[in-house]
């Protein structure tokens, strides 16, 4: 077995695996773990510079590759004119930057900031630093490699394809650049621990709130006795 089909063969099934199944054993059997754990009342203003540049950045990220590997000859027709193809790698390399310095507001906020640190976990730090590199790598071949939306319907959509009809072409994403091959590797190392992470929250809310036991929330009075 090469290196090749350790990479891209192996280790994302192992990854589809561990998302798929652990996600299912904490929500049925912990699903009080599958939280967010907010740190917002311990500090806010870092939280919200950080929070809302990651969250809509990564989001629409994620949305346009999942259209390009749902819709992959839609989205060649759209960048069959000039003007559109340009503003949609424009569009994608803007929220690549806007996602990576939500990212860093975050990582520093974790690690400088005393009450955020006093709470933070290995896993978070892990889990953003992993973000870290998927969103550098991301820019990175954005202004290194152009025409991604293009390029990705021919190498990407046929690989993520072949993987979920358990017949692997691996050969498709061998010859590509090291660079390339990080930042796919680096997503399927997130997609291995993002079960054991609070990013599980992101595939559970708000539906999990319909179906998980009420939380009862006691208030802890202190009475005063008067003579």
């Amino acid at each position: 077995m090469d290196l090749n089909q350790l990479f891209f063969v192996v280790f994302p099934y192992i990854a589809v695996t561990l998302f798929i199944a652990v996600t299912i054993y904490r929500s049925i059997f912990r699903p009080f773990t599958v939280s967010s754990l907010s740190s917002q009342l311990l500090e806010r203003k870092k939280l919200y510079w950080g929070s809302i540049p990651f969250h809509y950045g990564i989001v629409l990220i994620l949305l346009i590759h999942l259209f390009a590997l749902i819709f992959p000859k839609v989205l060649l027709l759209w960048n069959a004119v000039t003007i559109r193809l340009y503003l949609l790698e424009f569009t994608g390399f803007v929220l690549g930057l806007w996602c990576f310095v939500g990212l860093i507001v975050l990582l520093w906020r974790r690690v400088r900031v005393p009450n955020i640190k006093a709470v933070t976990t290995p896993m978070d730090l892990v889990v953003l630093l992993l973000l870290l590199v998927s969103v550098i790598t991301g820019v990175l071949i954005a202004s290194g490699y152009r025409f991604g939306s293009t390029w990705f319907t021919g190498v990407f959509t046929p690989y993520l394809w072949s993987l979920l009809i358990l017949q692997p072409r691996p050969e498709l994403v061998a010859p590509l650049p090291w660079l390339i091959q990080l930042h796919v590797l680096n997503n399927f190392i997130l997609m291995a621990i993002f079960p054991f992470s609070r990013l599980i929250h992101i595939i559970t809310w708000p539906l999990g709130y319909l179906f998980r036991p009420w939380q009862i929330v006691i208030w802890n009075w202190r009475t005063e006795t008067h003579e």
